[in-house]
């Protein structure tokens, strides 16, 4: 009996232990394959809305790249229409008003070179301008529009000084006609290649009502004549050819001698015998005064000696200008020296000039004696 007490109590063994812990299930199969599709949904939207936002950034992007070329292409059309309005308006037309204005040559030269100045400034400034894509064609043709317009004024402001005088003056008329050729070809290249390609560039980006500017730089054809450039200049110059001198402006022309001297003596007319130091530097000092309305240039002064034998001795001097109502003094210096202790007649004249009516008063004798 005890026996089996004691294998009762080893027979009753151990109850089963229980786990504390929770094991996790299992998904079944068909829950994670529906997980699964979410998440690919989830990853297709949002690629979706990254493909939209893209889209919308690139459209943007090049929504603001043609609205900035487009400003572009209007800012340079603008441009372009100032700077060509500046050169119409500030050197062409002031240009050809200085041309045929009253003032004296050299005032018109110096008008003139200013006006040069200012065209080779717009010519420089036109070069820095911010050219579009496609506009390349045009701003080239621009640039040589300005470039002729440019050296033209540079070449009339050279010329004019020349085309004014008389006497050799025919080739610097000519030369001045010439230049308005060049002038003219600036309008012809700006209507015929400028405005067409502007125009083409903007027709093709679509821009409609863009105002393209015209430009006139030379006033008339008539600019193209020598003869023409002489009388509207009041060249004293002929025309083509040697012809006939160009008409004088109106008003009335000429001038009056003065004074005449030799160092410091001044010689008196009417018969006087007016004795003056020999030397080997003597020069007749002649005072002449401008009595008419308009300017004058490019006049020679002549002083003849003549004596009781030999050949008379005859000099010159250029004036190269007078201008209304003012004096204005030239110095004729004698070639040779003349002969001492004989009585000579000096004659003085002052050249008339085109349209001097009265020449009474251009010309007068002295008698003159060179004393040792």
């Amino acid at each position: 009996m005890a026996r089996s007490s004691s294998l009762s109590f080893f027979e009753e063994g151990d109850e089963p232990r229980t786990s504390t812990g929770t094991r996790q299930r299992r998904p079944a199969r068909g829950e994670a394959g529906a997980d699964q599709q979410q998440l690919m949904a989830r990853r297709a939207v949002a690629g979706g809305v990254g493909l939209v936002v893209l889209i919308l950034l690139i459209v943007g992007v090049n929504g603001c790249l043609q609205s900035q070329r487009e400003s572009g292409l209007r800012d340079y059309n603008q441009e372009v229409a100032s700077i060509i309005s500046a050169s119409d308006e500030q050197v062409g037309a002031p240009l050809f008003e200085a041309l045929q204005g009253g003032s004296s040559p050299l005032d018109r030269q110096q008008q003139v070179n200013q006006l040069r100045v200012a065209a080779e400034d717009q010519a420089r400034r036109a070069g820095d301008f911010d050219v579009p894509g496609g506009m390349a064609p045009a701003q080239q043709s621009l640039l040589t529009v300005l470039d002729l317009r440019a050296g033209g004024v540079a070449e009339v402001a050279r010329l004019l000084p020349g085309a004014l005088r008389g006497g050799g003056s025919e080739d610097a008329v000519q030369s001045l006609a010439g230049q308005m050729q060049a002038l003219l070809a600036s309008d012809v290249i700006y209507d015929a290649r400028t405005v067409p390609f502007i125009g083409e560039t903007l027709e093709e980006e679509d821009l409609d009502g863009q105002e393209i500017a015209d430009s006139a730089f030379m006033p008339d054809l008539a600019w193209l004549d020598p003869a023409t450039v002489a009388q509207r200049i009041g060249s004293q110059a002929g025309g083509e050819g040697g012809g006939p001198q160009g008409e004088p402006a109106p008003g009335t022309h000429g001038h009056g001698l003065t004074s005449v001297s030799i160092g410091d003596t001044t010689l008196q007319p009417g018969g006087a015998v007016n004795r003056v130091p020999a030397g080997s530097n003597i020069a007749f000092t002649v005072v002449l005064q401008n009595q008419g309305e308009n300017d004058e240039a490019d006049f020679p002064v002549r002083v003849t000696l003549e004596g009781a034998g030999g050949r008379p001795l005859t000099v010159e001097a250029r004036v190269d200008q007078t201008q209304a109502g003012q004096e204005a003094t030239v110095s004729v210096p004698l070639e040779q020296a003349p002969p001492v202790g004989e009585p000579l007649t000096a004659t003085v004249t002052v050249e008339p000039v085109p349209g001097e009516e009265m020449t009474e008063n251009n010309q007068q004798e002295y008698t003159v004696l060179f004393t040792q």
